[in-house]
């Protein structure tokens, strides 16, 4: 009997390293480190909040409240300065050895597969090749919230048509991806690629190379 009818995951850190992604960004990204720490200082904040505006102006006048600076020109400088220049980057991104076999694995079997992030998707799987694979595409964009709150979860629950505890979400953040996923009432699958001292979350199954995850999901 399967375990899960679907699987789904993380993007950053979880289909592909994020020290990529980091090296190809640096260069343009020095000349933007204010807005870039604010934006930092800001996502942490709004993962604890639920704001009923529109993620976008949420984001930018809480960013704003930060540099000290009018929301609406913070908000075009995060749209050119992170969203527009950092698109081209995910171009030719690589992601984890075995990643779209093992996906591709799940979906012969009958499995649903989704992602779900706290940054746009679209162009991140397309750069990476993993487009045309995914039941459902979710980000915190769309939602209104991030991970490890409980909506963006739920929404995922729902868009897949799957009860929370049918549902295997596969993260590389303890807090944002495992806990997120365990409190929805989900399995959770943790990728940790070296050794590490700090606990799981209470993951369901531990794994660093994703024939194991085929092999968990599948064996």
């Amino acid at each position: 009997m399967k375990k899960f009818d679907a699987i789904a995951f993380d993007i950053d850190g979880t289909l592909y390293p994020n020290y990529r992604f980091y090296l190809r960004i640096m260069p343009c990204s020095v000349a933007h480190i204010p807005l870039l720490f604010a934006f930092r200082k800001m996502r942490k904040i709004m993962r604890s909040v639920s704001y009923t505006e529109d993620f976008y102006d949420a984001q930018a006048r809480v960013t704003a409240e930060i540099l000290r600076k009018d929301p609406a020109a913070v908000k075009r400088q995060i749209d050119t300065c992170i969203y527009k220049l950092w698109q081209p980057h995910f171009q030719g991104l690589k992601p984890y050895r075995g990643v779209r076999e093992t996906i591709e694995a799940f979906r012969r079997n009958g499995y649903k597969t989704a992602v779900l992030s706290d940054f746009p998707v679209g162009d991140k799987l397309e750069g990476m090749q993993l487009h045309g694979i995914w039941d459902v595409e979710l980000c915190s964009e769309q939602i209104g919230q991030m991970k490890p709150a409980l909506k963006p979860f739920q929404r995922l629950a729902d868009e897949l048509g799957c009860p929370p505890e049918r549902i295997l979400y596969v993260g590389n953040s303890v807090s944002f991806d495992i806990c997120g996923a365990k409190n929805a009432g989900m399995s959770a699958a943790l990728i940790r690629r070296r050794f590490s001292f700090s606990g799981t979350g209470g993951a369901d199954f531990v794994f660093r190379d994703y024939r194991q995850l085929e092999q968990f999901v599948l064996g």
